[in-house]
């Protein structure tokens, strides 16, 4: 791998926590795009390049999920009765959702990705909080919602934080729990959609050196390896910045990066 790709991923990396820190936003909306379009610029196959994309950027969230989990709940912020009900239903989604989107072509996965960053793009621009209407349900309930969750996830390599988030406060869960329960609940989400991504790439012919079935490991160890020193850079300007607005402008930039990863499948 040439040098300078290297030195995009730390780019990217850097990029990814700092926003994730100041926004508490995954990093698969950035992730996705900007690797499909890298990994088409290195010359991956044309057939694999939105599943190694969307695996290694499972892959990443990991470390990222955990360090924003610690912090949490460190100001108590994560229901943890939440977390044990929804959690064996967002394992399965999401493993289940990673042999979904492997047997898929980058096409529909794509036009899936872009429609759904258009849907989480509009909720931050509009700034949607749903109305306090009704109580959590229970186990059952959960564990199908965190099926849901998780089954999306997988499909858009996020942290579930677009659709739990809003759910919860639906259910009358006050809002810094909820984000701070979304943050435990991502965690499971990227463990189980990396090892999806994982074992259904692996005898995928075709696949570029140093990867280990969908997850490219260069570009998960330069992402990961910064984004974890960036994302508490973010956390600590979120008080300072004017986030409401810088919100808007992310939600923009989403826009351009999953327009650019259409264009990058469908006009190759």
């Amino acid at each position: 791998m040439a040098i300078e790709w290297l030195a995009a991923y730390l780019i990217l990396g850097a990029f990814v926590g700092f926003f994730a820190g100041l926004l508490g936003v995954g990093g698969g909306g950035i992730m996705v795009p900007v690797l499909t379009t890298m990994f088409a610029a290195q010359g991956f196959p044309h057939e694999h390049l939105v599943h190694v994309a969307l695996g290694t950027s499972m892959a990443a969230i990991v470390m990222t999920s955990i360090s924003s989990l610690r912090a949490h709940h460190a100001h108590g912020a994560v229901r943890w009765d939440i977390v044990r009900g929804i959690t064996p239903g967002v394992l399965v989604g999401t493993f289940a959702g990673t042999f979904v989107a492997s047997r898929v072509d980058s096409a529909p996965l794509a036009i899936f990705f872009g429609c759904f960053m258009a849907y989480v793009s509009l909720q931050m621009i509009l700034n949607v909080k749903p109305k306090p209407s009704r109580e959590l349900p229970g186990v059952p309930g959960l564990v199908g919602v965190g099926g849901v969750i998780g089954g999306i996830s997988a499909l858009v390599a996020i942290g579930g934080g677009s659709l739990s988030v809003p759910f919860m406060t639906w259910c009358n869960v006050k809002m810094q729990n909820a984000i701070g329960t979304s943050a435990a609940i991502g965690l499971p989400i990227a463990l189980a959609g990396a090892a999806g991504y994982l074992i259904n790439g692996c005898g995928s012919a075709g696949l570029p050196d140093w990867s280990v079935g969908y997850v490219y490991l260069p570009a998960l160890v330069a992402v990961s390896l910064v984004s974890m020193f960036t994302a508490p850079l973010g956390a600590r300007l979120a008080h300072r910045l004017p986030v409401a607005t810088l919100k808007k402008v992310f939600a923009g930039v989403l826009i351009v990066l999953s327009a650019k990863m259409l264009h990058t499948v469908f006009g190759s």
